[in-house]
């Protein structure tokens, strides 16, 4: 596979450099651009048209969620993640609104930010898996779907993310997708239902398959749309 280009967005720039330093350990990343405020990535991003735009949200100037729209139009192929400290749950919900593929957070570990990358390149969305209790939180707060597949089509809602005839779940899988509508992780599922980590991971993976669900932010808004997440 070809490498994946990334323009890193971020205005402190020891922690840029620091986290250009750490992508161009993993084979496949690739970093071609720097900017340190939206301005500049502005003006990078078309001519770079980088596969992956890491952002921050607080930058000097114009905010980082509120230039994800502009850098989609100037970088069409572009998958914007946001990597920043904010856990306010509104930046999150506007940032997914506004078109990025992921919101994570700066304590993310190396090899999993590498992950999330390698999933955003290929159409995932992507998000802290500490956020996703109040990704639920911003969608019931606002009575609206929160986009959570950024496309030039309309984002689908809850509803339509899985078929109306897809496999029931068993109980055990009932509780496990109510944990991670609450955001919680693996580790944390298996304390809760006293089961094994292991355990956990099968049952999630039954659980998108019955769902044809993609991932865990999926599932959490499915739940959170049926009622599930109380």
């Amino acid at each position: 596979m070809p490498n994946i280009s990334i323009l890193v967005v971020d205005d402190h720039t020891l922690f840029r450099r620091g986290l250009i330093a750490l992508l161009e350990q993993y084979p496949g990343l690739q970093v071609v651009g720097e900017a340190g405020d939206a301005a500049q990535a502005l003006r990078l991003a078309p001519v770079l048209q980088p596969d992956i735009i890491l952002l921050d949200n607080h930058l000097p100037g114009v905010a980082g969620i509120d230039a994800v729209q502009d850098l989609r139009k100037l970088a069409p192929r572009a998958r914007v993640l946001m990597l920043t400290v904010s856990e306010d749950e509104q930046d999150l919900a506007m940032a997914l609104r506004n078109g990025a593929q992921g919101y994570l957070l700066k304590t993310i570990d190396g090899d999993l930010l590498a992950q999330a990358i390698q999933r955003a390149a290929c159409g995932e969305p992507v998000v802290s898996p500490e956020l996703m209790g109040k990704l639920v939180a911003a969608f019931q707060s606002q009575g609206a779907p929160v986009p959570v597949l950024p496309s030039s089509a309309e984002p689908p809602t809850p509803a339509a993310l899985a078929p109306e005839g897809s496999a029931p779940l068993s109980p055990r899988e009932e509780e496990v997708l109510r944990e991670i509508a609450r955001g919680s992780s693996n580790k944390e599922i298996a304390r809760a239902l006293d089961i094994a980590e292991t355990t956990v991971k099968i049952h999630v993976q039954h659980i998108l398959r019955k769902l044809g669900l993609s991932s865990r932010v999926q599932a959490a808004v499915y739940a959170s749309d049926r009622g599930r997440a109380e």
